[in-house]
């Protein structure tokens, strides 16, 4: 089955499942650019638009603009083609990727220093954490926390689900759902991992938290072909299958700049003008 990944939650990652994705960093360009990219990543994986079966988008959270041009994108390919819709968030892959790393997957060998990435295992007390961030400008990150619980399978539990902060409070939000944690996990110790678009932006944040492990501004999308096909791994197994393009929708998360404006206020005591009969105005 051929799976075209689209995300634009930070410039662009399209890309045929099994080959190298085309990226675009540039946040000014990457939606002029997009029809382009995918005709360039279907080409370059040997594939005709109309063999496409599985559409994985990403859905955020981003902000509006961009991540609605990906979404849209997807949307239409999706009803001229027939494929299959997934939508899926951009901060729960990445916990999964951590899942790989500290299990030193050899995907993953030439993103991460190994020899200082803690391995976890069934039989040690050590739970990795994943504070999963994407940048959301104003001197905010879009953020959710995980804990990798089960080896099996990588399917991180929800500390804190997907919200947005400033990153001081979410040093203290964190820092106190790790303390909860804690309590409820008596002789488990724990390392955080810090991932995503905006994590070393705001690095002196996380100096609030303790035992912080890898601190790191890439994505799973940033893992080239691998974490292309992780994302859709991910997609697959967490996110519904379309029930109609509708189902797919953005997670935008930060509430509109705009709103409804009170009503005008009667700056006069009386009623307003109108005509007699006589055709003279008349308060």
């Amino acid at each position: 089955m051929h799976t075209l990944v689209i995300d634009t939650s930070f410039g662009s990652t399209v890309g045929i499942v099994g080959h190298a994705p085309v990226v675009e960093h540039d946040s000014r360009t990457h939606v002029e650019r997009l029809r382009n990219d995918i005709a360039d990543a279907c080409s370059q994986a040997g594939v005709a638009p109309h063999e496409v079966e599985r559409i994985v988008v990403g859905v955020g959270p981003a902000p509006f603009t961009g991540l609605r041009a990906g979404i849209v994108t997807a949307k239409a390919i999706a009803y001229a083609t027939g494929a299959t819709l997934l939508g899926q968030d951009d901060l729960t892959p990445n916990a999964v990727l951590m899942h790989a790393v500290h299990r030193h997957d050899a995907r993953f060998a030439d993103r991460f220093d190994y020899a200082a990435v803690s391995v976890v295992d069934d039989d040690a007390p050590l739970v990795a954490l994943t504070l999963s961030v994407n940048d959301a400008r104003r001197k905010q990150l879009y953020f959710g926390l995980y804990a990798d619980l089960d080896a099996d399978d990588g399917d991180p539990t929800t500390l804190i689900d997907m919200d947005i902060d400033a990153p001081d409070h979410i040093a203290q939000r964190v820092r106190a759902a790790v303390d909860d944690y804690r309590v409820a996990h008596p002789g488990v110790d724990v390392v955080i991992d810090v991932i995503g678009h905006g994590a070393c932006k705001y690095a002196s944040a996380w100096a609030a938290l303790e035992h912080v492990e890898t601190v790191s501004d890439l994505a799973v999308l940033d893992m080239g072909a691998e974490g292309l096909r992780l994302f859709a791994q991910v997609a697959q197994s967490h996110a519904p299958a379309d029930e109609g393009a509708g189902a797919v929708e953005p997670l935008y998360l930060r509430r509109p700049d705009v709103s409804v404006p009170n009503p005008l206020k009667h700056v006069l005591s009386h009623d307003p003008a109108h005509k007699t009969d006589e055709g003279t105005a008349q308060a």
